[in-house]
């Protein structure tokens, strides 16, 4: 069932005015809980902005030295540092610099532990929720400590692009151990979606792969002995902690941050004689070229949230709302893509722009693959007679075809290739 207002709203800004907007709804028992609009929402109106219960960013990407703040995830590179890192051109300058955002004069670290903050109110507020418990000290770079370890166990078992963290869950415990009101937390963590025990398992063998049950072990052992608190005894049994696991990994939300993303969009925003803009563009072309060259995909300080009225967002392969991050911290922003009436449901999509393109039986796949339903939005049932077929075995199909009317010719194509 729904959780009552003041806690699905009370990590909004502005929860009175976002309560008098949206409704958290029981559907039924296959999808649960779901938002509804309450008043009429145009395309492009911001429904909410919601903050995380917790966040964390990846730990693949924080080895790789993506500098984030360590409580909002914003990044802590200016934007040419970051093009100079990510180019491996460590004198490359960037004309109009000036519209970067971070500001380096602003950040803090810990005074014990070194770990980066964006301000001084992030640093403030990670200490009072959750880095208390977390603070290595002077064993942030020892091998042995147990929270290292547990961090270097997860990263063995799962590799980039990462979906999910081991560390939201360790500071779900650490935020319970440091609160005056640990079952209000408790009570918190428990709106978001739960799975049956098959379910389970399903979700961490998709997360960590054929051999989960071994690797389960592990961390659980692991997580067990750098963590367990015994008013959180039952998240440390072997139920509870794949009970947990389960939860992060279908609740998570992506978190994209990029400080050099947040200047290509400023720098698409002046207004420029078309030769200076022409040359602006082809420098931006030019520069994500030799990124893509020296680093590929790592582009964002990637991370992960569990955000409460978010997670009560069910799917839809035609969305009429989608999730942003246009401060470059873990503010989540869900805007309309389309009027919403009242009374309708806010719909987002589990699925990138590619996968929703896909053929239906693809998007079922992924769908059920990662969150364990079968999506019955309107494009599913208007594809319900589609052949069941995955995109891939389409174009399969499609190079078959193709190769038995062009024959040779395709032959030498490959063969220039």
């Amino acid at each position: 069932m729904a959780a009552p207002h003041d806690d699905m709203f009370s990590f909004c800004v502005d929860p009175g005015k976002v309560a008098s907007n949206v409704e958290v709804k029981f559907i039924d028992n296959i999808k649960g809980k779901g938002l509804f609009a309450k008043r009429s929402i145009k395309k492009g109106d911001s429904i909410f902005i919601e903050r995380p219960l917790v966040s964390a960013q990846f730990l693949w990407n924080a080895l790789y030295k993506y500098k984030a703040c360590e409580y909002c995830l914003r990044a802590l590179e200016t934007a040419e540092e970051n093009a100079r890192r990510l180019s491996g051109i460590p004198a490359l300058s960037l004309p109009h610099a000036e519209l970067c955002r971070v500001r380096p004069e602003l950040h803090q670290a810990c005074p014990h532990c070194q770990v980066m903050y964006c301000s001084s109110e992030c640093r403030q507020a990670a200490a009072d929720q959750y880095h208390r418990i977390l603070c290595l000290g002077p064993s942030q770079e020892d091998p042995d400590h147990p929270i290292n370890k547990l961090k270097d166990a997860w990263r063995s078992m799962h590799y980039p692009p990462e979906t999910s963290s081991i560390m939201l869950m360790a500071r779900m415990v650490a935020v319970v151990k440091q609160a005056k009101d640990k079952a209000c937390w408790q009570k918190l963590f428990s709106q978001l979606c739960s799975r049956t025990a098959n379910e389970e398992e399903e979700i961490a063998h998709k997360l960590l792969g054929e051999k989960f049950r071994g690797q389960l072990a592990l961390l659980h052992s692991l997580f067990t002995t750098a963590l367990y608190d015994d008013h959180l005894s039952r998240w440390f049994t072997a139920e509870g902690f794949r009970s947990l696991f389960a939860l992060v990994g279908t609740n998570g939300q992506g978190i994209g941050t990029s400080s050099l993303s947040h200047w290509v969009h400023a720098c698409d925003a002046l207004e420029l004689p078309s030769q200076q803009r022409e040359q602006l563009d082809s420098f931006i072309d030019q520069l994500y070229k030799d990124i893509e060259k020296e680093t590929g995909d790592f582009l964002n300080c990637e991370g992960s949230g569990l955000y409460l009225l978010q997670s009560s967002c069910n799917h839809s392969c035609i969305p009429n709302a989608e999730a942003s991050f246009p401060d470059s911290n873990f503010l989540l922003h869900l805007s309309a893509l389309s009027d919403i009436n009242p009374g309708e449901e806010i719909c987002i999509s589990y699925l990138d722009c590619c996968q929703r393109g896909r053929s239906r039986h693809s998007r079922h796949k992924i769908l059920r693959e990662n969150y364990l339903f079968v999506c019955s939005c309107p494009k599913c049932v208007s594809q319900m007679d589609d052949l069941d077929v995955t995109s891939e075995e389409e174009e399969e199909e499609e190079g078959e075809a193709e190769g038995e009317t062009e024959g040779d010719e395709m032959e030498d194509e490959m063969t220039d290739v």
